[in-house]
């Protein structure tokens, strides 16, 4: 016996059709560790001189080396993530038309809520931090209920025998 409804249509008659162009290309993870800013040397003034990593980029630096997307980086993320230190450096120093690029490149990465929410992140609870109770803390619904068990011949809620 044939299935409720119409016939599908025949494929080339589809009007959904998205399908992706382009088949998803699976890579081998690889874990990169974070690289320290590096020292180079910049011209100014027709002079080439160390540049100076600003306190601020410094510290930048470290809250993604700390953060909890830092555990999926890559290589190329790293790198990626090194170029966009330094346009954060330059912008701490004054060069404030690359406020733009900053905050495109950072979102890459997950640095706003609305960007982990975009890029489908979610922080996981921590294990045992609860002990087992939900991020309420208050106590489960087995801790509570847990032990109880049905008696034979009472009523239940909806006014019937059990």
């Amino acid at each position: 016996m044939g299935g409720m409804g119409p016939a599908p249509k025949p494929e080339g008659r589809k009007a959904r059709r998205n399908k992706d162009a382009i088949p998803q290309t699976v890579l081998r993870w690889e874990h990169a560790e974070a690289p320290e800013l590096p020292e180079f040397r910049i011209e100014r003034d027709g002079e080439l001189v160390e540049f100076v990593w600003p306190e601020r980029t410094r510290e930048w630096w470290q809250m993604w080396i700390d953060s909890p997307q830092a555990e999926h980086f890559g290589s190329s993320d790293w790198e990626y993530l090194l170029d966009t230190a330094l346009i954060h450096a330059r912008y701490w120093s004054g060069n404030l038309t690359l406020a733009g690029e900053l905050r495109l490149r950072v979102s890459e990465f997950g640095a706003t809520p609305l960007a982990r929410a975009r890029l489908r992140m979610v922080f996981a609870e921590a294990d045992g931090a609860d002990q087992g109770r939900g991020s309420s803390g208050a106590p489960s619904a087995r801790e509570l209920y847990g032990n109880l068990r049905p008696i034979n011949g009472g009523k239940s809620a909806a006014g019937g025998e059990t």
